[in-house]
């Protein structure tokens, strides 16, 4: 998001670090990006700059009071009393905001860390199984029957909130499983004023090593960082970390390409 939208979001947010979230909040504002994404006159009427703040809180009141909770109608009248550069970009920030409340939700219940765990192992076995992926993506079977298989696999194995979480990605609003899960992770992470670095690796690290490499690129970015380790024989050798756009590439295969372009060049 970008100027006014950006602005809007940060207010919003705001609203939400001040309570301590229920465990439907994050469902219910889901629930309400879903309904503006179905409805072009919604969006229009909550986002219409040049009608009156006051205006469009009562709108929201009016059609949701008494349908979602005080805490979610709250966050929902801070949304939509500020200014969207577009329409859609409410329905977008309603969707942040409702897996922020998810793991702000698991954080107070001191299961943020398994949370962090679980999206990522999940979101490398389904990219393993290229049925199981096929079927998540595939737009032509019904949401609720790609979510009904996601959570039949994670029932008794995960947390609450992973298991929403993941159902909420088969449903994407646009974007692909895996994208969407990558998103969670990097809010989870957020939440602990953390980064997530990939690690790929030809054989797993031990946790003396997971240790040793998570504070030496601590101490280089100056934040903490979260590893999500991949085993990756491709790699061959040593380490490749990815943080957000930045790529430390050490591997003995990277090395190797390197050697070539050079005896190329």
């Amino acid at each position: 998001m970008r100027g006014a939208s950006h602005e809007s979001l940060a207010r919003a947010e705001e609203a939400l670090a001040s309570t301590s979230p229920s465990e439907s909040l994050g469902g219910e504002l889901f629930s309400i990006a879903k309904l503006l994404d179905g409805s072009g006159a919604l969006r229009r009427a909550l986002t219409d700059p040049a009608r009156p703040k006051d205006a469009k809180i009562g709108l929201a009141q009016q059609l949701f009071g008494g349908k979602i909770s005080a805490q979610a109608l709250e966050i929902l009248s801070v949304a939509v009393s500020g200014r969207w550069v577009s329409g859609r970009d409410l329905g977008d920030a309603l969707d942040q905001l409702s897996v922020e409340a998810e793991v702000a939700y698991a954080d107070s219940r001191r299961k943020l860390d398994d949370v962090e765990d679980e999206l990522f192992r999940l979101d490398r076995i389904v990219a393993a199984e290229r049925g199981l992926s096929e079927t998540l993506s595939d737009r032509s079977i019904p949401v609720d029957a790609r979510q009904e298989l996601l959570g039949g696999l994670l029932q008794g194995k995960a947390d609450a909130v992973t298991v929403r979480l993941a159902e909420r990605a088969v449903d994407g609003r646009g974007r692909s499983f895996a994208a969407a899960m990558r998103s969670y992770q990097v809010a989870a992470a957020a939440r602990r004023n953390a980064s997530i670095a990939t690690v790929r690796v030809a054989t797993d690290l031990s946790e003396a090593e997971r240790t040793r490499l998570a504070t030496a690129l601590g101490r280089q970015y100056g934040r903490d960082i979260q590893l999500n380790v991949i085993v990756d024989p491709n790699v061959v050798g040593g380490v490749r970390v990815d943080i957000g756009d930045e790529v430390i590439d050490g591997t003995i295969a990277a090395r190797l390409d390197e050697a070539q372009r050079r005896i190329a060049g």
